[in-house]
């Protein structure tokens, strides 16, 4: 067991856990964004037929993780354990968008690192022999985000040049047990060899994580969540390297979730201070999602932000063999209505999931 733990915050996988399926909902305005025919639905009613908005986030969950088991060719009796999370209160849209499924359900927050967290604590159950198949969901929506954080929508503030647009969408990734190397060589019949290796080509399997710890520079800017979420995803991205002994180049990208265009130049500068240069393989998905003439000042942010990412994109990318191994990074910036209103900072917290085509 001890031999999984790397360095001080990281876990290589004995047996990393294979991704069989995913999906990806997204609402209109990211459709029309330039990653919109990668998404697998796309939703022209924000409300999704619901009475709230809140409601409709937590259809956007059971609709994603219904959907990414049948692309894993399984049923939901196949799923032995569900770990999902969103940004309101009390994990709303989980809790309750997810009733229908009657899957075991460990429910977490994370904040927007909510996918990468997720990710990780499935990988370690199904590595550790506790299940078969786990699912990882997530998801956010612009409404109900706003209506909690912020602003209500009928109140029409202006956005500073800082502020994100959160995402309305959710995504669901299926992991299941690979086929481990003791089991393999047990197989006397070659052409059961064959057929294991047959049909893990091409696959994505989770490799390692590296779990992040709160990072808190004083940022107080609920406007400013790139400038709150940096740190973090500096501290995570370093960390990785240092506990498995990599270079950048290693991977062939290096993705954070929603820092946005203010976050992306302080990440670069903290990791090019730790003594790593990470501008060539960087990209954010929260800069990605949206278009440079859809009015979302500073990028995407949201729990859905990476988590529709990951699944409509960066898996496909990964699949093809365009890109042979990637360090997702998603980041979360931890506030509270109480907490704001108490005039505390603003901390962040970044988990890094290695991801790698077999």
């Amino acid at each position: 067991m001890a031999g999984k733990q790397i360095g001080k915050q990281s876990i290589q996988f004995e047996n990393p856990p294979i991704i069989s399926g995913a999906a990806s909902i997204v609402g209109e305005k990211e459709g029309e964004g330039p990653y919109g025919k990668y998404f697998d639905v796309i939703k022209k009613d924000p409300k999704l037929g619901a009475d709230s908005w809140e409601e409709a986030e937590g259809k956007l969950q059971e609709e994603a993780a219904n959907l990414a088991i049948r692309h894993a060719g399984l049923t939901k009796k196949d799923i032995r354990y569900m770990v999902a999370g969103d940004l309101l209160g009390q994990l709303m849209a989980s809790s309750f968008g997810l009733i229908q499924m009657d899957i075991p359900l460990f429910g977490i927050y994370g904040a927007c690192s909510t996918m990468g967290e997720s990710l990780g604590i499935a990988s370690m159950i199904i590595d550790g022999g506790f299940a078969e198949n786990a699912i990882a969901i997530t998801s956010s929506h612009f409404a109900s985000a706003e209506k909690q954080f912020r602003f209500p929508l009928g109140y029409g503030n202006q956005r500073p040049k800082a502020a994100t647009w959160t995402v309305t969408g959710s995504g669901a990734i299926v992991l299941r047990k690979s086929v481990r190397k003791d089991e393999l060589q047990e197989k006397k019949d070659t052409d059961q060899i064959s057929k294991s290796a047959k049909q893990e080509k091409g696959k994505v399997k989770i490799k390692g994580i590296t779990t992040g710890k709160i990072i808190d520079y004083g940022v107080k800017d609920n406007m400013n969540m790139g400038a709150c979420m940096a740190p973090a995803a500096g501290e995570v991205i370093t960390q990785n390297m240092i506990d498995f002994g990599f270079q950048p180049e290693y991977y062939d990208k290096i993705i954070t979730g929603d820092l946005g265009k203010v976050g992306k130049d302080i990440v670069l500068d903290y990791i090019k201070a730790k003594g790593y240069d990470i501008k060539k393989q960087y990209m954010d998905c929260g800069i990605e999602i949206y278009g440079e003439d859809q009015n979302t000042q500073a990028g995407g942010s949201g729990c859905g932000c990476s988590a529709v990412m990951l699944a409509g994109y960066i898996l496909k990318q990964l699949e093809s063999g365009a890109w042979k191994r990637v360090l997702f990074v998603p980041t979360g910036a931890l506030i509270s209505q109480i907490s704001f209103n108490e005039g505390n900072s603003v901390p962040g917290i970044a988990h890094g999931v290695i991801l790698e085509r077999l």
